[in-house]
């Protein structure tokens, strides 16, 4: 990003991130979710990962594992709602690479639709 701020807009902000290498898409992904679940919570973590991804709880769980998260550290909360250790939501990343042949535009996707927690944070 540049030394005068992350950016002025989403779109820019999107055009900024088309010119990044995986490696680094890849390290503010994992990144942001840690920043979301301190500030916000995993389930919020969860919710725009299911977004972004364009998937449900069952494909979170595919791409959790594929990405080396333990399956049996995924719980729910008592009204049902998906939980991973916090410490564990980079496996979302590695998962995504592994298992979806777009991951890096729903990376950039989880990002984006983050603009305005990110310049929160």
């Amino acid at each position: 990003m540049t030394a005068t701020g992350l950016s002025a807009n989403p779109l820019e902000y999107r055009a900024r991130l088309d010119e990044q290498p995986d490696a680094q898409i890849d390290a503010w992904a994992a990144e942001l979710m840690r920043d979301i679940s301190i500030r916000r919570g995993v389930r919020q973590v969860l919710a725009e990962l299911r977004h972004s991804m364009g998937s449900d709880d069952n494909g979170l769980k595919r791409i959790y594992a594929a990405g080396g998260g333990p399956p049996a550290a995924i719980g729910h909360t008592d009204k049902g709602e998906m939980m991973v250790p916090a410490i564990s939501l980079h496996y979302f990343v590695s998962g995504a690479r592994n298992v979806m042949p777009d991951a890096r535009s729903r990376l950039i996707d989880f990002l984006v639709d983050s603009f305005e927690e990110i310049v929160y944070i």
